[in-house]
């Protein structure tokens, strides 16, 4: 097994907690900070109550407006029908991971709303139409418990694959909980290894001992809603007896602890991530001592065999080298641990090449490289001369190009999946040196036929050229007045790559819209480079490369204001709002989903405090006088004409708190901006708990795109 040390991106507090004393003002009573603010401050403070009976009112009666509206018309509930049938279609392809024997699959579709946790063989995987077991059936355990479950992930302990340990999370919150499961009986275990809701997890070690990283009680949290103490708890033991690994601090970001399984490589490591892309590793020894892996806190970090590979996301210079951020170095981990730095480099940046990713096989390690937002793959060997290079066989040219290791420990086979705006994802088996085989491919899910795909480049206000996808028809007339829908996210490192999504070709380009997906900065397109270039006091570069896209659509005639609408989420509704307060000239209409948009408070609220690396803190000295520049909320004018604003949300978001897009709707509606809002009840940060929840917020954000940006039938 392949322990891979990385950022905690995907965990968040339940309910947001005040920092320090309130004083009767709502004031801090030590240190007053630029974020502390009164009702007088700040009139829709109370929204912030994400339960409230006030603040559920105020939600209830939005989306009552909203679903009047919609909702009365066909055309929402035939495309809301329509995705739905995309989303529960039997014809996914269902992907699966290797235990034991068995290949896994979790599966939703109409008959299983919160779906099951299945296996096969690979002889049965092969088949067209395989023949699973069920091992747990998520729709008969929510409804014997009553509760809403979301499926959470399964770890299953090796050597024998008799036991595993299930999260599940009620409405798709990342707060979770964690259950022992006996494979063989398909039981939970009451008296199991089990981990009450909270942030965490739950870690084997071995059938009689685990490492629990979680709630523990009082002052056991970060400031950011996430573990900060890790144990080892063994089988039978009261938890306030189980010893403790680690304790961090307050202010740091994530404590978590694991167990590396490997035959013959058995480890046991702590990771303590004081912030995004910052993080220490140690080496856990057997008497309990910790050996920190002295390597830049900025890298990633991963642990393979007998191997140590870092990723770098600055340049370092150690052992008289000098190594570029974006670089993947290999080195025995017993030497490094013993104080060698004799690296090798398996992969090196150019300027307009990354890497997007790697897996290691038995033997090998392949290399998935962003060129110009391009995927290939590269099959490296280490010899005693150094890495041998080579393209992968049968990899595909086009589209984007995932590889992943079948099982590292076992064999040099790998998955591999390709995949485009209008090429449905194909599926393929191979082993290294010989041409991979085609398992499964996706059915066609909706009418590309006549559609085509480019890649362009707009020139940023500094002159960077930002690269961005389009999705048009084959004989899209440049007039000036397509609808088009124009997508960014800028964040976190994460690549936007062409991919197959049939619910946006049902839904705009199989109805003529234009569909546009721009590799702005911030993101991860051309390595850490890109993404550093826009982080806390640049962060306006992100939204100049947008702007530059949207510019650049209108002068090259595929659209116009009129015709030209924005959609993110996230980080791309931190985005979307900051199109809105900075460019309202640039387009007509907006959807901000799950997004934040008050960055004076957003380290207050959930896991905010841990994107501080990414935007800044607005209580440290002179960081809000830039982070100001990009809070929507605080930008907002009542004199400005903004573009139309559909605001979604999720009350069980507890990652990005649904006080960010509330506020903002309260503060644009009582200003008489033109926005809509919806909250949906459940779902977490994805929005939606179910396919059925997700079919509808989706109809109800392509609705009302194509409502402001069609032509009327008046205009026609």
């Amino acid at each position: 097994m392949m322990i891979r040390f990385l950022i905690f991106i995907m965990v968040a507090a339940v309910v947001a907690s005040a920092h320090g004393q309130v004083g009767d003002d709502g004031k801090s009573k030590e240190n007053p900070k630029v974020s502390d603010v009164t009702e007088q401050e700040d009139p829709y403070l109370w929204l912030e109550d994400v339960t409230g009976a006030r603040s559920l009112d105020w939600v209830r009666q939005k989306n009552k407006t909203t679903q009047d509206h919609f909702e009365a018309s066909s055309d929402f509930k035939n495309l809301e029908g329509d995705l739905l049938k995309i989303l529960d279609s039997d014809e996914r392809i269902p992907f699966v991971s290797k235990a034991g024997d068995f290949y896994y699959n979790f599966w939703r579709d109409r008959d299983h709303e919160r779906g099951i946790w299945r296996r096969t063989t690979l002889a049965e995987y092969r088949k067209a139409d395989p023949q699973w077991e069920t091992i747990l059936d998520l729709d008969e355990l929510a409804e014997r418990e009553n509760e809403n479950w979301v499926w959470d992930g399964a770890s299953i302990l090796r050597p024998g694959f008799e036991r595993a340990l299930i999260g599940l999370s009620r409405g798709g919150a990342d707060a979770s909980v964690t259950r022992e499961f006996d494979m063989n009986r398909r039981e939970f275990l009451k008296e199991g290894f089990n981990r009450s809701e909270a942030k965490g997890n739950i870690s084997w070690i071995d059938q009689d001992s685990v490492f629990i990283y979680t709630d523990f009680g009082e002052g056991t949290m970060t400031s950011s809603g996430y573990p900060r103490i890790a144990k080892l708890w063994r089988r039978g033991q009261p938890m306030d007896e189980a010893e403790i690994v680690y304790e961090g601090a307050v202010d740091d970001m994530y404590i978590g602890a694991m167990h590396d399984d490997t035959p013959g490589f058995e480890r046991n490591f702590v990771q303590r991530t004081l912030a995004f892309y910052n993080d220490e590793l140690y080496l856990r020894t057997d008497d309990g001592d910790l050996q920190k892996i002295d390597a830049p806190n900025s890298a990633n970090k991963n642990v393979s065999k007998e191997n140590l590979l870092l990723e770098l996301r600055e340049p370092w210079s150690i052992g008289g080298v000098d190594y570029q951020a974006g670089s993947l170095l290999v080195i025995k981990f017993d030497d490094f641990m013993a104080g060698g730095r004799s690296f090798e480099i398996a992969f090196e940046p150019t300027e307009n090449s990354s890497l997007a990713s790697y897996t290691l096989t038995r033997k090998h390690l392949i290399l998935n490289v962003l060129e110009d937002v391009k995927n290939r793959i590269y099959v490296m060997t280490s010899t005693d001369t150094g890495w041998q290079k080579r393209l992968l066989e049968g990899a595909p040219e086009i589209g984007t190009v995932g590889v992943r290791a079948v099982d590292a420990d076992e064999s040099d086979a790998y998955w591999m999946t390709s995949s485009g705006y209008l090429t449905p994802t194909t599926l393929y088996y191979g082993e290294i040196g010989e041409k991979p085989e085609q398992l499964k491919q996706l059915t066609p899910l909706y009418q590309a036929d006549g559609l085509k795909v480019n890649q362009h480049f707009a020139t940023s206000k500094d002159g960077t050229q930002v690269p961005y996808f389009m999705v048009s028809k084959k004989d899209l007339v440049l007039d000036g007045d397509n609808p088009t829908l124009l997508y960014g996210y800028g964040g976190f490192e994460i690549s936007l790559t062409p991919g197959y999504q049939a619910s946006v070709g049902r839904a705009w380009t199989s109805q003529g819209g234009v569909y546009v997906v721009a590799n702005i900065r911030g993101g991860g397109e051309y390595g850490p480079r890109w993404h550093q270039a826009a982080l806390k006091q640049n962060r306006l570069k992100a939204y100049e490369d947008f702007a530059a896209v949207a510019e650049d659509l209108v002068k090259r005639k595929v659209t116009c204001k009129a015709r030209l609408g924005i959609q993110g989420g996230s980080n791309g509704g931190l985005l979307v709002g900051n199109m809105v307060a900075l460019y309202p000239d640039l387009f007509s209409a907006a959807v901000c989903q799950v997004p934040l948009l008050d960055m004076k408070r957003y380290h207050l609220l959930l896991a905010g405090a841990s994107w501080m690396a990414e935007y800044g803190n607005p209580d440290a000295p002179g960081e809000w006088d830039f982070i100001k520049t990009f809070s929507p909320y605080q930008n907002i004018d009542p004199n400005v004409d903004y573009p139309a604003v559909l605001f979604t949300t999720s009350t069980r978001d507890d990652r990005v708190h649904p006080g960010h897009a509330r506020k903002m709707m309260a503060k644009m509606y009582d200003q008489g901006h033109d926005v809509t809002y919806y909250e949906n009840i459940e779902g977490g940060h994805g929005g939606a708990a179910n396919n059925k929840q997700r079919a509808y917020m989706q109809a109800l954000a392509y609705s009302y795109l194509k409502e402001r940006l069609f032509p009327k039938a008046s205009e026609e």
